[in-house]
C-alpha cells in the first residue's frame, strides 16, 4: 500500500516526524518498508535560463536554445511558443526519467545537438498546462535543481500489509491508525446529498440472482456529464499513490477508492440494455472481454454483472469493454457493491486477473461502507463532470451483516500478553480505532467492532489489538521458567547418534528411506513363508504400489537406494540407515515396533588412485565395519559365527555370519544373494550387508568407560598352526583359548587360514598369534614357551587337531 503524507494530511494532523511516525507504524503492525519522496524524479531537473533563441536552419517550428545550467552552457531544441530570452524555466538533464517513464537521451534533432529539454508543467507531473514551457519566477536561481527552487516534496510510505488487514488499504484507514497514535481525530470527508426524490427507480433497476455471492449491491446516477481530463489537484493525488489518471469519471472512482477502501465502477448508462443491472453467476463456458482487451472464458461460479441482455463486467474484478467510459458518454451508472470474498478471490486466480478492486475485495471490504463510498463518488462526479445527480439511491441489500459483539476479558488479555493493561487503557485503545466499548464487570468488556474491521471476531483478535496499539515494544520480554539441572537425553536417542557418528566416520553415509514398502519386497528378498518378516501392515491409503506397506527390514529401502544411485551411474557406495521396523500384530492392532540398523556396501575397496591398485570390496569389509561398529559401542564378547544354509535368505549361504554377543543374537553379515539383487532389477553387481537390531544392541552398550594403565612390561607373541576339519569354524579355536582363562594371555588375533596340498584333503591350516604380558614382571622365554604349549596341547585334544 502506497500512501503520501500530503494526501494524509486531508484527514488527520500529522505531528510527528516522518522517521518516527515511519516507526511507530511499524510499532502497530504496519511495516513501514520504504519512505522516499515523491519528487526524487526532479533531481535531474534544474532551472535553467535562457540566454539566447535562434531560429532552428532545418525546422520552422523549432528553435535552439542556448541554456545556463548554472556551471554551464547548454543547447537545447525546443518547440515551445513561449520560449524567449532571459526566462527562466525547467530544464531537464540528460538521464532523466519523466513521470510517464520516459527516458531523456542526448539527441539530434533535424540535425542539431539537444543536451536537455525545456519542460512544461505536464511533462513534470506539476500542473495541466501543456501549451508551452513552464515559465519560473525570475528571482530563480539558474543550476538550482527544480524541487528545492519550488519547494517541492512529498513524502511516501511503501507500507507491507498482512493479508488480515483490508481496511487499511485506504488512505483513510492509515489516518485512523495515525490518529490512534496521536490520539487525535479523523477528519471524514464530508458528503452532502439531500435526495428530494427516488427518481432512479423510474430509469433503472439492480436484480440480484445470486446472493450468497453479493450480498449488497449500491446504485447512483448522473446524467448530462461531461467527461474530460480531470484538474491538476486529482490528478496529482492519483499519481502519488502511482495510480494513472485516465479522466474525470474513471479518476474519481479510483481516487475514492483509494481514499474509503471501497471499489467502484461506473458503466456509461446508455450502452446498459434495457437500462438495469442483473447481477448472476457466469454461464459455464461463457466468453467476456474485459477492459484489458482480452477474452475470458467464464466458469459457473463466476460472479456476472449483466445488463439486461448480456454481461458487462466480471464482479469485483473488471468491467467489460462493452460498457467503459468513453468521451461521448453523457449518463453514468456508478457500482458500489459487497462482494463475497472467497468468491472474488477464486475468480481472480482461475482468470490470472490481479486487479486493485480484486485485491481488496477478496481481503473483505466493509460491508457498511458502499453507500458512504457512492455517495462521495456521485457528489464528485456532478462536480468535476458538471453534470446532474439523479434523485435517490438504489441500494439492495438481501444479505444484511448483523454486528458482532464479542466479550474481552482484562485478566485474560493480560496474562496472555504478559502485560499490566487496565481496563480503561484497553477501552480507551479500542474506542480510538472506533471500536463500540461497553463496560460489564470490572474485568470484562462488551466489544463491538467496526464493520470495516471484518478480521475482528474473537476474544483473542481483541487482544492482538491492545498489543498493537500500546505498542509491541512496550510488551515486557519474558522468558520461560526453566529449571536450572539438564534433563538426560533418551538412551534410544544417544545410541543412535553414537551409532551415525561412528559409521559415518568409517566413511558410511546415511540414507533415509520411506517407512513404507512395496507388498511384493518380502518376495524379493526370498523370505521362507514362516518369516516373522513376511508379518506386514497394510496402510490404509497408500501414496503408490511401492509404499503400500509397512517396512519389515530396512534392506528393501537400500537396495532400492544402490539401484537408484547406479542408474545414475554411481557404483561405489557405502551406506547406512537407523530406524524402526514394523510387525503386525492385526491390522486393527498397533504394530510391533523394533529399532533396526542396516548397512550396505558394493563397487570398489578404494577411489582409483595412483598408490592403490583397484579392488573390490568383499565380506571382510562390511565385517570391518560391524566389528568396528561394536568396538566402539564398547560392546564386549562379539563373534562372528557360520548362518545355517537353509536359514540363508536374502544373503548366500556360505557367505553369511551370525552376529552375537554371549549368547544374545543381535544381527547378520553376508554377501547379498544373487538372486536377491535380480529381483530388484541388480544384474552383474556384487553387494554386502549387515542388519543389527539396535534395540537387542541397546542394554549391551556399557554407560560406564572403564581404563587400565599403560603396561610397564613389553609383551611376548607366540604363533601356532594346527591343522584341524575343513568345516571347523577359526573362530571356535580363538573361543576356545579365550576360555582357557590364561591370566598372561593379553590378545589373539588369527593370522591365517590355508587349505590344499600339503595339507591332507578335508582338513585346513589355522594359524593366529597369541600375546603374552604381565603386569607385575617382564616375562621369561622358558615360562612362556611352557603356557603357550598348555594352551596348545587343550587345542590339540579339544579339535582332534594335529601340528603341521
Amino acid at each position: 500500500m502506497i500512501v503520501s503524507l500530503s494526501w494524509l494530511k486531508d484527514y488527520v494532523p500529522i505531528e510527528m516526524e516522518q522517521e518516527d511516525l515511519a516507526h511507530a507504524l511499524t510499532m502497530v503492525g504496519l511495516e513501514v518498508e520504504v519512505v522516499s519522496d515523491r519528487y526524487e524524479y526532479l533531481d535531474s531537473v534544474i532551472v535553467g535560463r535562457v540566454i539566447q533563441v535562434r531560429p532552428h536552419p532545418n525546422a520552422d517550428k523549432l528553435t535552439i536554445c542556448d541554456v545556463d545550467a548554472g556551471d554551464r552552457r547548454l543547447s537545447v531544441v525546443c518547440g515551445a511558443p513561449n520560449v524567449k530570452a532571459d526566462a527562466l524555466a525547467p530544464l531537464a538533464l540528460i538521464g532523466t526519467v519523466f513521470p510517464e517513464g520516459f527516458v531523456l537521451e542526448k539527441s539530434v534533432i533535424r540535425g542539431e545537438t539537444s543536451e536537455g529539454m525545456l519542460c512544461s508543467e505536464t511533462e513534470l507531473g506539476l500542473g495541466t498546462d501543456e501549451s508551452g514551457i513552464m515559465i519560473l519566477d525570475p528571482s530563480l536561481k539558474p543550476g538550482d535543481k527544480i524541487a528545492k527552487a519550488l519547494g517541492l516534496s512529498d513524502t511516501v510510505f511503501e507500507i507491507g500489509l498482512t493479508p488480515n488487514r483490508p481496511d487499511c488499504l485506504s488512505i483513510i484507514g492509515i489516518a485512523r491508525e495515525i490518529a490512534a497514535i496521536q490520539k487525535t481525530d479523523v477528519k471524514y470527508p464530508e458528503t452532502d446529498i439531500s435526495d428530494t426524490d427516488n427518481e432512479i427507480s423510474n430509469l433503472t433497476s439492480v436484480t440480484i440472482e445470486a446472493p450468497d455471492h453479493c450480498p449488497r449491491y449500491a446504485g447512483r446516477l448522473l446524467e448530462n456529464v461531461t467527461v474530460a481530463p480531470s484538474p491538476f489537484w486529482l490528478r496529482d493525488r492519483l499519481m502519488s499513490v502511482g495510480l494513472r489518471p485516465i479522466n474525470n469519471i474513471v479518476d474519481i472512482t479510483n481516487f475514492v477508492m483509494m481514499e474509503t477502501g471501497q471499489p467502484l465502477h461506473a458503466f456509461d448508462f446508455d450502452q446498459l440494455a434495457e437500462h438495469r443491472i442483473v447481477v448472476r453467476t457466469a454461464k459455464k463456458g461463457e466468453l467476456f472481454n474485459t477492459l484489458d482487451g482480452k477474452k475470458r472464458t467464464l466458469s459457473s461460479d463466476m460472479l456476472m454483472i449483466c445488463d439486461g441482455e448480456k454481461p458487462v463486467g466480471i464482479g469485483g474484478v473488471m468491467g467489460g469493454l462493452n460498457s467503459e467510459i468513453e468521451d461521448t458518454s453523457t449518463r453514468v451508472f456508478i457500482e458500489a457493491a459487497y462482494f463475497d470474498p472467497i468468491s472474488i478471490r477464486k475468480t481472480s486466480k482461475a482468470l490470472g486477473l490481479n486487479t486493485d478492486a480484486s485485491h481488496r475485495f477478496e481481503r473483505g471490504a466493509d460491508p457498511k461502507g458502499t453507500v458512504r463510498a457512492i455517495n462521495r463518488a456521485a457528489q464528485l462526479m456532478a462536480e468535476l463532470g458538471r453534470g446532474k445527480l439523479v434523485g435517490g439511491i438504489i441500494d439492495e441489500h438481501p444479505g444484511p451483516v448483523s454486528p458482532r459483539k464479542i466479550s474481552l476479558s482484562t485478566k485474560k488479555t493480560n496474562r496472555l500478553l504478559g502485560t499490566h493493561l487496565t481496563q480503561d487503557e484497553i477501552r480507551d485503545m479500542l474506542k480510538s480505532v472506533e471500536f463500540g466499548v461497553d463496560k460489564d464487570t470490572d474485568d470484562q468488556l462488551t466489544v463491538t467492532p467496526p464493520s470495516f474491521r471484518v478480521d475482528v471476531t474473537r476474544p483473542v483478535d481483541l487482544m492482538e489489538e491492545a498489543a498493537r496499539l500500546s505498542g509491541y515494544q512496550n510488551i515486557p520480554t519474558t522468558f520461560p521458567l526453566i529449571p536450572s539441572e539438564a534433563r538426560e537425553s533418551a538412551r534410544a536417542l544417544e545410541v543412535r547418534e553414537r551409532i551415525r557418528r561412528l559409521l559415518t566416520g568409517f566413511g558410511l553415509t546415511e540414507a533415509v528411506n520411506y517407512s513404507f514398502i512395496g507388498n511384493a519386497s518380502c518376495d524379493r528378498l526370498r523370505l521362507g513363508p514362516d518369516d516373522s518378516k513376511r508379518r506386514m501392515l497394510d496402510i490404509l491409503n497408500p501414496l503408490t504400489e511401492d509404499q503400500a506397506v509397512m517396512r519389515t527390514s530396512l534392506i528393501p529401502g537400500l537396495i532400492e537406494t544402490m539401484r537408484r544411485n547406479i542408474l545414475q551411474q554411481v557404483r561405489d557406495m557405502q551406506l547406512f540407515e537407523v530406524g524402526k521396523v514394523f510387525l503386525s500384530n492385526g491390522q486393527d492392532q498397533l504394530p510391533e515396533e523394533i529399532e533396526m540398523l542396516a548397512g550396505i556396501r558394493t563397487g570398489a575397496r578404494y577411489d582409483a588412485s595412483w598408490h592403490s591398485k583397484e579392488a573390490d570390496c568383499d565380506f571382510y569389509d562390511i565385517k570391518g565395519v560391524a566389528e568396528g561398529l561394536l568396538a566402539g559401542l564398547n560392546v564386549s564378547d562379539i563373534r562372528f559365527t557360520r548362518m545355517p544354509a537353509q536359514t540363508c535368505c536374502y544373503t548366500k549361504p556360505g557367505h553369511t555370519a551370525r552376529i552375537l554377543s554371549g549368547d544374545n543374537e543381535l544381527g547378520l553379515i553376508g554377501e547379498v544373494h544373487p538372486d536377491t539383487l535380480r529381483n530388484f532389477d541388480l544384474k552383474q553387481q556384487t553387494a554386502f550387508v549387515f542388519e543389527l537390531n539396535t534395540d537387542a544392541l541397546s542394554p549391551l552398550i556399557p554407560d560406564v568407560k572403564t581404563f587400565r594403565p599403560i603396561p610397564k612390561y613389553p609383551a611376548v607373541s607366540r604363533d601356532t598352526t594346527i591343522i584341524v576339519d575343513k568345516d571347523m569354524e577359526a573362530g571356535n579355536l580363538l573361543e576356545s583359548v579365550r576360555k582357557t582363562g590364561e591370566e598372561l594371555a593379553e590378545d589373539l588375533y588369527l593370522l591365517g587360514v590355508y587349505e590344499g596340498k600339503p595339507i591332507s584333503e578335508g582338513k585346513k591350516s589355522v594359524s593366529f598369534r597369541i600375546i603374552y604380558r604381565s603386569s607385575r614382571e617382564t616375562l621369561e622365554d622358558e615360562r612362556v614357551t611352557v603356557i603357550h604349549k598348555d594352551i596348545t596341547d587343550k587345542l590339540l585334544e579339544e579339535f582332534e587337531a594335529t601340528l603341521p
